[in-house]
């Protein structure tokens, strides 16, 4: 069904649309490629919400070319009215002939209705090409589509032994300045960084992104005001949180998270109340909640407790453990409180999917295991 060529021309769709992973949230970052027979005539991604979709940037490029091309996709062009017009249109208007997608949209207002809107126009449209690559795009878009849950990255940092600090609190720094510049990579592709009133009241965080700490190649590629900072977001559930913390002098958006339905007092800060549970807020109506206010992919950095908690609701999509050589004692801190376990079914399993020497450290990635 497809050739090599089509491959070719998705492995470099799939390329452009990882120029928007910094800048697009909370829409899906997208690449488009239109050819006329064994020649690139256009090419495009989409880099910022509210902005012309990936199929309009390569159709302008290809210009007059496009009549008769081939369009390759890494997503379902959408066929809706959003706040820009419908790909699908775009593609019919500019006579097309075939348009290759990696994947179905899961949008429920697209959902196959723009391939079926092409394909009633005449136009060829073949599915399915590179479609793993093309969800490992967008995991936080896709789940929120099928879930209405966003996507979650629990990152954390220990010594060999498993420990995040030393039994007098003290932390600073378990892992190298490498890691911690490794984190500025995740926190910039995330649409928010998600901690906790103690860890505000313990560290005095930024919680953003750093532009100097970026690499060399994301800072060329660029610039330092195009750089999305993601939303903070603090779960307070009884409001300690005082406005003059450090994380509300920095510019971008601060959610707190609290059952108190107060005033916050502060115009650059929303209050999103949810309901608790066993004293605590629900976690699962909290994360439901950023996604309804458009926020798909989630960067965890706090204490053991929170990471705890989220582990044993199931909440966590990838781990993220940066493991420094060094050995911290049995009196230090546990990496995450988990307790009341008692049989291995309740224990929550993860598979290694990478590892990563980062300066003097390793890091690890783990993927949710999926039920069998």
């Amino acid at each position: 069904m497809f050739s090599i060529f089509d491959s070719q021309m998705m492995l470099r769709a799939i390329e452009l649309a990882k120029r928007g992973i910094y800048t697009t949230a909370p829409n899906p970052s997208v690449g488009c490629v239109v050819t006329q027979g064994d020649d690139i005539v256009g090419e495009g991604f989409h880099f910022r919400a509210g902005e012309p979709h990936a199929e309009v940037h390569a159709l302008r490029a290809a210009g007059e070319n496009a009549k008769g091309a081939t369009a390759y996709v890494t997503l379902e062009p959408c066929s809706h009215y959003g706040r820009t017009p419908p790909c699908a249109d775009a593609l019919i208007a500019a006579g097309v002939s075939r348009v290759v997608c990696a994947m179905v949209d899961p949008n429920p207002k697209v959902a196959g209705r723009g391939i079926q809107r092409m394909r009633d126009e005449g136009i060829q449209v073949d599915v399915g090409l590179m479609q793993a690559q093309a969800e490992a795009l967008n995991p936080g878009f896709i789940k929120v589509m099928k879930t209405g849950l966003p996507f979650v990255q629990l990152k954390l940092a220990s010594s060999l032994d498993g420990r995040t600090a030393l039994a007098n609190g003290q932390s600073k720094w378990i892992t190298g300045d490498e890691a911690r510049a490794d984190v500025q990579v995740f926190r910039a592709q995330a649409g928010a960084i998600l901690s906790t009133s103690q860890t505000v009241l313990d560290d005095n965080p930024s919680l953003n992104v750093r532009w100097e700490q970026l690499p060399d190649a994301v800072k060329a590629q660029y610039a330092q005001d195009n750089l999305r900072q993601p939303v903070r977001v603090i779960l307070d559930t009884q409001r300690k949180v005082k406005d003059d913390a450090h994380l509300f002098s920095l510019d971008g958006e601060v959610i707190i998270v609290t059952a108190s339905h107060a005033d916050s007092g502060n115009d650059t800060v929303k209050l999103l109340t949810v309901a608790k549970e066993a004293g605590q807020l629900d976690l699962n109506s909290a994360l439901r909640a950023l996604a309804s206010h458009g926020i798909n992919h989630i960067w965890v950095e706090a204490g053991a407790t929170l990471a705890g908690s989220l582990l044993k609701a199931g909440l966590v999509d990838e781990l993220i453990i940066y493991q420094a050589p060094k050995l911290m004692g049995s009196d230090s801190r546990a990496l995450v409180n988990l307790q009341g376990m008692t049989c291995m079914s309740q224990v929550p399993a993860y598979e290694l999917t990478d590892v990563t020497c980062i300066g003097d450290d390793v890091r690890l990635r783990m993927q949710k295991t999926q039920p069998k």
